[in-house]
């Protein structure tokens, strides 16, 4: 519930800024000086690179929710069999062979999408963001291409 809020205050900073920094852009594109149109256009380019990121974190969370809670539906989701931090995290000398054996399950399985889900909720837990985010767009990546239809095979492919 709290990233919701943080993204909808995002957002709402974001719009207010990209509506400010509009009038502004006008003002100095207005202006004829060389300086000044190429500031207003930098005013109005980077809020739009603002726009596309925003949208692609709540792509990525949105997708990754539903992922999560299809596979906690499942009863999939890993268990902390290791001692946890007071912040809810896997204790650092539990983290690694934790890691590797759910990094080996994932690979094992290269095309279910349900063990890198795993997988980045391990690395997540462990506090290695980055990876965990890796892992779990891989997992996307896998439920999209499982849920698209395959192409027919034998004749009707060449046709």
């Amino acid at each position: 519930m709290m990233a919701r809020v943080g993204v909808a205050v995002i957002g709402a900073a974001l719009l207010l800024y990209f509506v400010l920094m509009g009038q502004k852009s006008v003002l100095f594109i207005a202006s004829g000086e060389p300086i000044g149109i190429a500031m207003g256009v930098a005013l109005i380019v980077l809020p739009l690179i603002g726009v596309w990121a925003l949208v692609r974190e709540i792509q990525f969370g949105v997708q990754a929710e539903k992922l999560g809670t299809l596979l906690d539906s499942e009863g999939g989701m890993p268990e902390a069999e290791t001692e946890l931090t007071p912040s809810g995290r896997i204790a650092k000398a539990d983290a690694e062979p934790f890691i590797q054996r759910y990094a080996a399950a994932a690979d094992a399985a290269d095309d279910d999408w349900r063990a890198r889900y795993r997988l980045g909720v391990v690395q997540d837990a462990a506090g290695r963001r980055k990876d965990a985010r890796g892992s779990i767009r891989a997992a996307i990546a896998l439920s999209k291409r499982k849920a698209q239809p395959r192409p027919p095979l034998g004749d009707e492919a060449q046709r």
